[in-house]
């Protein structure tokens, strides 16, 4: 999967910063670092799925993305937070 563009939503900026503690450029480093990605959900509108983006930032913190893949490239992200334990293992094991 190939992420071009990233689009925010203002509403979404806030909750990840002030319910998750997930600044906009750690969630952009998981995405354009060529995280570990997976489909959980299909979208409402065809062809736009919701995906998981696993990946460990500079820091050394481990974030997951949760976003919706749009046509041409663009990711839409709707939350992002620290990864729990299970997650964790499956990014270990498919890094």
């Amino acid at each position: 999967m190939r992420i071009t563009d990233i689009v925010w939503k203002e509403r979404i900026v806030e909750k990840l910063a002030e319910k998750h503690g997930v600044s906009v450029a750690e969630a952009e480093e998981v995405l354009c670092a060529k995280p570990v990605v997976r489909k959980i959900a299909k979208g409402r509108v065809r062809g736009e799925d919701v995906y998981a983006a696993l990946g460990r930032i500079e820091n050394g913190r481990y974030v997951v993305v949760f976003f919706i893949y749009k046509k041409r490239g663009t990711a839409l992200p709707i939350s992002a937070r620290d990864m729990d334990p299970w997650e964790r293992d499956y990014y270990d094991k498919h890094k």
